[in-house]
């Protein structure tokens, strides 16, 4: 096939990129999926290098990896009673050792261990609970010899780029349409150009016209990848986050659990996407055999059961951000204002300032129930509210209201040191 130039390349995928992006702005919530065989040694998946094994020790690790048959539907079916919308799996991290029956890297999972196709079983699992499907794939090799000499040796570069684009081709080649190639760790070499990373996209491309790659192979591709963190980018972007801060791989479920999210966590995660325009990739590291982390469980289905009545305000295009008061956030799309209430007042009545646009109507977003409200110059004063928190899975109740055009909301209106001393209402209540 003919190479594209960069700026033609990145032309030609730009021009795609609306359509191929489609499912993937609707989906805002996926899982992330780290396994392999530093999650039986439970240290973190980073242990190879941070507790520097040397590379025959660890492969002994190989020998012991055993995941139990139908683990990936377990991962699948937790992602589907989450919300989820699609799954990304590390085909092969760091350490070098593939889940697939790969020609190119004999060090995988069916020449050692559990003698199958780990990668197989999770595509299989994702296309029974529909949900799309990605190949976490890392450039970063600590197991092949041409990893780190490829920085300076040219024909160690051409052999280890030539190894690399071969794993590739063969998760894009042997598991039918794959929609996400989640790159990561593009070192020793720290530009595009020694990673060939123009050329090997458009060939990888020609396998998978449909597919989206994330911007870590040095070039930007088609969405950012914020890790352990959400910050909102200008274009697509998606923020991967630890189950527990601490590691992506599997850690000892009773110890971990004070540091891991609880539903109350992952929905004000949801609400930062939603608001920001993009998306959350949620990570859990299974344990040794392939078993969701039980501490995991009831955060992930409970998240599930409030998106079951609430997901109108997660998923879909078109959101931004928008003021409400300090017990709730907000999250706008067209006419519609989303208030995501975090701390519910018991006294009755809930107060936003600031709406310059006429509401239409408020009520509560699970179950359609009116909410009746009183609208002044500065104010939209919500009424007759229970005591009680409506919301019984998370304790965030989400409350819907719908104005006559886009709402308009100016913070603290009443209160021109906010505002430089320039006075922003000139009629008072």
């Amino acid at each position: 096939m003919k190479i594209l130039s960069k700026p033609d390349y990145e032309s030609l995928i730009a021009s795609t990129r609306d359509a191929r992006m489609d499912w993937w702005r609707d989906a805002r919530f996926g899982m992330f999926i780290h396994f392999g065989l530093y999650s039986q040694y439970g240290h973190h998946e980073w242990a190879m290098t941070q507790e520097n094994f040397p590379i025959e020790e660890y492969e002994k690790l190989a020998n012991e990896f055993n995941p139990k048959p139908g683990a990936p539907r377990e991962w699948a079916a937790l992602a589907k009673a989450a919300g989820m919308k699609y799954m990304v799996l590390t085909s092969r991290h760091h350490e070098g050792f593939s889940l697939w029956d790969s020609k190119a890297n004999p060090y995988n999972s069916v020449n050692y261990g559990p003698r199958r196709d780990i990668v197989r079983e999770f595509v299989d699992a994702c296309r029974e609970y529909d949900l799309r499907i990605g190949f976490y794939t890392s450039l970063m090799d600590w197991h092949h010899p041409d990893a780190w000499k490829c920085a300076y040796d040219n024909e160690a570069r051409r052999r280890f780029l030539d190894y690399i684009e071969a794993l590739n081709t063969e998760l894009l080649t042997n598991y039918g349409k794959i929609d996400i190639l989640w790159y990561d760790v593009s070192l020793p070499m720290d530009h595009w150009e020694g990673w060939d990373s123009v050329a090997r996209n458009q060939r990888l491309r020609a396998l998978q016209p449909d597919i989206i790659i994330n911007n870590r192979s040095r070039l930007d591709e088609d969405f950012g990848t914020p890790e352990e963190g959400i910050h909102a980018e200008s274009r697509d972007w998606e923020a991967c986050m630890t189950f527990n801060g601490l590691s992506w791989g599997y850690l000892d479920s009773e110890q971990v659990v004070p540091y891991s999210y609880n539903v109350q966590r992952i929905i004000r995660m949801l609400n930062s996407v939603a608001g920001g325009g993009g998306n959350l990739l949620l990570n859990i590291g299974p344990a040794p055999d392939g078993s969701v982390p039980k501490e995991a469980i009831k955060p992930l289905t409970d998240t599930g059961r409030w998106l079951a009545e609430n997901g109108e305000a997660l998923y879909g295009k078109g959101r931004g951000t928008i003021g409400t008061n300090g017990l709730c956030s907000g999250t706008v799309r067209g006419n519609i204002v989303y208030v995501w209430n975090w701390i519910w007042p018991k006294n009755g009545s809930m107060s936003l300032g600031g709406y310059r646009t006429k509401l239409k109507k408020a009520s509560y977003l699970a179950t359609g129930e009116t909410i009746d409200f009183e609208q002044t110059t500065g104010r939209i004063i919500l009424k007759n509210l229970p005591a009680e928190v409506p919301d019984k899975t998370a304790g965030i109740t989400m409350l819907k209201l719908e104005f006559d055009e886009p709402p308009k909301q100016i913070f603290a209106t009443y209160f021109p040191q906010l505002h430089g001393g320039r006075e922003i209402d000139t009629v008072r209540d």
